[in-house]
């Protein structure tokens, strides 16, 4: 039997809460900034795999809607009516993408200079060591050489969007199970980055500050993210959180015309690149015309309110069966590349940034992004910031970085590796 996108998109709410609910009561969450949506959508996850394996009932979800009063900002006018089924958290996911845009200050983002570059190259030699580990693997296990960058970058620092741009080329190119094992192999990650990222940055901060963890500890249970929280203090916000709301949906209109321009000249972008560009320029202007009136602290709320939504119905969603289903030598090469870009980033990465709160914190963003999504770097970022305190630079520099300055360097990569391997 399979459900309605609508009622996963109906439980993400009831599972949010029940994030929350297991983040307060369950130490190890808050602990080692495990973000409340990975809690509570894992754990439904989780429940449905349960219930499909017991043999008492089988039920799936499906993903893509075709509602066109639903679809309609994240398109542009001639998709509108057309019935063309989309992902029911693409809103959600665009939405987010253009808070970021907007809430990223050009000031900052100048001054991100040695941090921002280090980022973006770390993350570029994290693709090529994915993918250069996948394919000696891939060659010892004696699979095809092009199933390691499958399991390489192309579905880690990729994700599920990059994956399925490049399928038909790696079918092309002779891997004709590709689109499935990259659907497996990007869901893997995307479960890895939500469990791992948080975790290692609070290793590596405690280790250069063990004293600030009895501080940070202490103050964990009012540290956990409220969903109703955040409604509430938009609820309050008045017309500020209004016309933040119309200047959002604003830009994501704008931002669906953007990235079908961008789409008719060839560049196979994410769906989200569109807004997060328009939404970049608008708050480049309004910094430039010397305007207050886009606050920080109300994009933050939208962010976090939209943020959560898509990561409770994407988790929720997960076919955890995929993972069960995986090959050996996939599981292997996928163990393996998820080890080396801990250890790159813990050892190389980290001492480059500074080994500082900052450090730490886009050390987990490089982490998130790096094996699962921008969205799972964000969300493990927002847990550590909510725990230990602000980190500006790491939440301005890494949610560009992963969201579209590393698809300019990773397709590249990823195009080398099928060429050399084909």
């Amino acid at each position: 039997m399979t459900l309605s996108a609508w009622f996963l998109l109906a439980c993400a709410v009831p599972v949010l809460l029940a994030g929350e609910w297991l983040h307060r009561r369950v130490p190890f969450f808050p602990r080692y900034n495990i973000p409340v949506p990975v809690v509570g959508g894992l754990t439904f996850a989780l429940l449905v795999l349960a219930a499909n394996t017991s043999g008492l009932t089988a039920f799936s979800f499906a993903s893509k809607v075709s509602a066109a009063g639903w679809l309609w900002l994240v398109t542009p006018g001639m998709d509108w009516g057309e019935g063309a089924a989309k992902n029911v958290n693409l809103p959600l996911l665009v939405g987010f993408f253009t808070c970021v845009g907007l809430a990223a200050p050009v000031r900052v983002l100048r001054s991100g200079g040695r941090a921002l570059l280090v980022l973006l190259l770390a993350a570029t030699v994290i693709a090529v060591i994915q993918n250069a580990v996948g394919v000696a693997l891939a060659a010892g296990l004696g699979v095809p050489p092009l199933l390691g960058v499958v399991c390489g970058s192309l579905t880690l620092v990729g994700g599920h969007g990059t994956a399925l741009g490049f399928a038909s080329s790696f079918e092309q190119a002779g891997l004709a199970s590709a689109a499935s094992a990259a659907a497996a192999a990007a869901t893997f990650g995307l479960v890895a980055g939500g469990l791992l990222a948080g975790p290692l940055a609070e290793w590596l901060l405690r280790r250069t500050n063990p004293m600030a963890d009895g501080a940070a500890w202490a103050g964990q249970a009012a540290s956990t993210a409220s969903f109703f929280g955040d409604l509430r203090a938009l609820g309050a916000g008045g017309r500020s959180a209004l016309s933040h709301a119309l200047m959002i949906a604003a830009c994501i209109k704008a931002g669906a015309w953007l990235g079908f321009g961008l789409e008719r000249t060839g560049a196979a972008l994410p769906a989200y690149m569109g807004a997060l560009l328009v939404g970049l320029a608008v708050r480049a202007v309004h910094d430039a015309m010397g305007g207050t009136w886009l606050r920080g602290e109300v994009l933050a709320r939208w962010s976090a309110v939209l943020l959560a939504l898509f990561l409770a119905v994407t988790l929720a969603s997960l076919n955890l069966r995929e993972l069960a289903a995986i090959a050996g030598p996939m599981l292997v090469i996928l163990i393996v590349n998820t080890g080396v870009t801990l250890l790159f980033a813990a050892f190389v990465v980290w001492p480059l940034l500074g080994r500082n709160h900052e450090a730490g914190t886009m050390v987990a963003g490089l982490v998130g992004f790096g094996v699962g999504s921008t969205a799972t770097a964000v969300a493990a970022m927002d847990a550590i910031v909510r725990r230990r305190g602000p980190a500006p630079r790491a939440t301005t520099l890494v949610p560009p970085t992963g969201g579209f300055l590393i698809d300019f360097t990773n397709a590249p990569v990823i195009a080398a590796f099928i060429r050399l391997f084909s």
